[in-house]
């Protein structure tokens, strides 16, 4: 697995982070050392926009969006069996999904509903604005935290296929195991590490709260940059 750049002194700690635009300045002085000038961020929304948006001023690296979703179970909005992508990528979690029963016709439901939502996403959140060039570029990849990774595995999965050439993985705050399932991130970068039985992204910040869609368009409003992505 690829060495992971970490901060010692946050290992296994809660509430390590006021908010995520804090977050998005520790990550940037981590990324300092090892940023290459024509290096693209990209942020999963909705959570990883405001981190990303403070690297990106601070690295002054252009910044776009990956737009992927977790596809959540029928019962409960806030878990996830697997992701979806903005290219239509799709990974699932099988050994979930068998262990919770799920059938084949609610998988096939939750894929298609999951698709729908990343499509009206991927259309609101860049309004005009053209998809990046990715072909042969390296790509920073910040979302707010992995829990599961999955969402994380398969925003990647879908830069590879649109031909990213090195893609670094960029959180504030992860799951060990979660890491360790992320091997073919190029570079991992990630400041609070913490393992255990119990893990939920939110306990890394002392103020959390969910970003709606408005708020990530006022974010990314009036940034676009002549490549296609923003700044």
């Amino acid at each position: 697995m690829n060495t992971i750049v970490d901060v010692p002194e946050l290992r296994q700690r809660v509430h390590v982070f006021r908010d995520r635009i804090q977050a998005g300045e520790i990550l940037a002085e981590m990324l300092a050392p090892h940023s290459d000038p024509t290096s693209l961020i990209m942020a999963v929304p909705a959570g990883g926009v405001p981190v990303a948006l403070k690297a990106a001023r601070r690295l002054k690296l252009p910044l776009d969006v990956a737009v992927v979703s977790k596809i959540t179970l029928p019962w409960n909005t806030e878990a996830g069996y697997g992701a979806v992508a903005f290219d239509g990528t799709v990974r699932l979690n099988h050994a979930l999904t068998q262990r919770l029963g799920l059938t084949q016709k609610e998988i096939r439901r939750g894929i298609q509903e999951t698709r729908e939502k990343v499509r009206r996403r991927f259309t609101r959140l860049r309004e005009a604005r053209p998809f990046p060039k990715l072909e042969g570029r390296s790509v920073i990849l910040i979302d707010d935290g992995l829990a599961s990774g999955f969402t994380m595995i398969t925003a990647m999965e879908a830069l590879r296929n649109a031909g990213v050439k090195n893609i670094a993985v960029a959180v504030p705050t992860a799951h060990l195991e979660s890491l360790r399932n992320i091997e073919t991130a190029d570079r991992i970068f990630c400041a609070n590490i913490r393992s255990g039985m119990s893990f939920a992204v939110a306990d890394a910040y002392q103020h959390w709260s969910d970003i709606a869609e408005e708020d990530i368009i006022a974010l990314l409003k009036n940034t676009a940059a002549p490549d296609g992505g923003t700044e």
